[in-house]
């Protein structure tokens, strides 16, 4: 099963084919286990072979179930005490600033990690209160990050695009089915009888609290292989948690940089634009902030650009008063970060006009702007 993963999927390291191979068995044993592990396929671009890993998933994995616009009532009524394993693509249908009324399959996703966590419905011509079982293996496909919730609930594939030469087998279902599907009823066959002794098994494991629990089902069915597999299990536990938790810190310092941002350009009465200097200074002089202390000596406009650079924001050059030039950063290209990552600031970033070009860095003529007092806009106040 890792051989033919590995011939359809550029993963991003051997642990991640190996993390990957393992949630993939573990989803045949999943009424033994006591979690239910999300996979997370994330890149930062599209063509990253996102899709291509759920492909290949739908066909090995147990009663694979591919939703992406599915109504949260058909999720909820399809679990039960031998679940499907969801596939989720276009996760931004469901995570994103206008994901709407999908609030309900959001809670099933965070719920279903744990068993017994049923949700609670009003239900029949009698209205009685009903429980719906919510436990269920899900790998979730998009561009980003997906809310804290959720990855802190799953093992992470992080795609990338592929280099010039990195080539793999062109995933044709007519030809590629019948193999998986063979692997796929191979590894259900092996593990089918082997659920009352997974169900029994407590692992050691190399981590603790909840990403313990996310990779436990993977060490149980390693374990059960034998041979390397309890290794390579163990290490490639080890080693993509390690990564995530980085992810975690760098991330949620971006987070707090946007939020910063956001209450900078409120202090100044919300400009078009704010220098990039200045908006550095106002950083920094945040006594409550981390700015001061970034890097080796506090954070620069270097610094600035590069925490943005995900976010797909970057400054400009921009001409203010007296045909003085100066880097800065428009506001309206914060309001997709802000909308996606600080929802509760309501933010929304605006739809373009139908047949519009595509927004270009230009040179703007723009009043002086800046917080008032200490950080005035290029033109310094005299």
């Amino acid at each position: 099963m890792r051989s033919a993963i590995g011939r359809y999927v550029v993963a991003p390291s051997e642990e991640a084919l190996t993390a990957v191979t393992l949630w993939v068995a573990a989803s045949h044993i999943q009424p033994a286990l006591q979690h239910a592990p999300r996979l997370a396929v994330v890149a930062a671009t599209k063509g990253a072979g996102k899709s291509r890993v759920l492909d290949v998933l739908h066909e090995t994995v147990h009663q694979p179930m591919m939703t992406v616009n599915t109504s949260p009532a058909v999720v909820f009524r399809v679990i039960g005490k031998n679940p499907p394993t969801l596939l989720v693509d276009e996760a931004d249908t469901i995570f994103g600033p206008k994901a709407g009324d999908k609030e309900d399959l959001r809670g099933l996703l965070n719920a279903g990690h744990q068993r017994n966590r049923p949700a609670w419905r009003i239900s029949g011509p009698e209205h009685k209160p009903t429980p719906y079982p919510t436990f269920a293996m899900a790998a979730i496909a998009g561009i980003g990050d997906l809310p804290d919730t959720i990855m802190d609930r799953t093992v992470v594939l992080r795609m990338q695009k592929r280099k010039p030469g990195e080539k793999i087998t062109p995933f044709r279902s007519r030809y590629a089915k019948p193999e998986l599907n063979a692997l796929r009823d191979k590894l259900a066959a092996w593990l089918g009888p082997l659920r009352g002794t997974a169900a029994r098994m407590v692992p050691r494991m190399p981590v603790e609290d909840r990403a313990a629990d996310t990779w436990e089902p993977l060490v149980i069915v390693a374990d059960l292989a034998g041979g390397h597999w309890p290794d390579k299990a163990r290490a490639a536990c080890l080693m993509m948690t390690r990564y995530e938790a980085v992810q975690d810190e760098q991330s949620s310092l971006k987070t707090r940089l946007l939020r910063d941002i956001h209450r900078i350009f409120a202090e100044n009465q919300d400009p078009e634009v704010l220098a990039t200097q200045d908006l550095v200074v106002a950083l920094i002089q945040d006594v409550d902030g981390p700015w001061a202390e970034y890097g080796t000596k506090g954070l620069n406009a270097y610094h600035l650009g590069n925490l943005l650079r995900d976010f797909g924001i970057s400054s400009a050059n921009y001409r203010f008063t007296k045909n003085k030039q100066a880097k800065a950063y428009m506001r309206n290209r914060f309001l997709d970060a802000w909308a996606r990552h600080c929802p509760d600031l309501t933010e929304t970033a605006p739809e373009p006009a139908h047949g519009a070009a595509p927004a270009r860095s230009v040179v703007h003529t723009l009043p002086p702007v800046g917080p008032p007092g200490e950080f005035p806009g290029p033109e310094r106040a005299r």
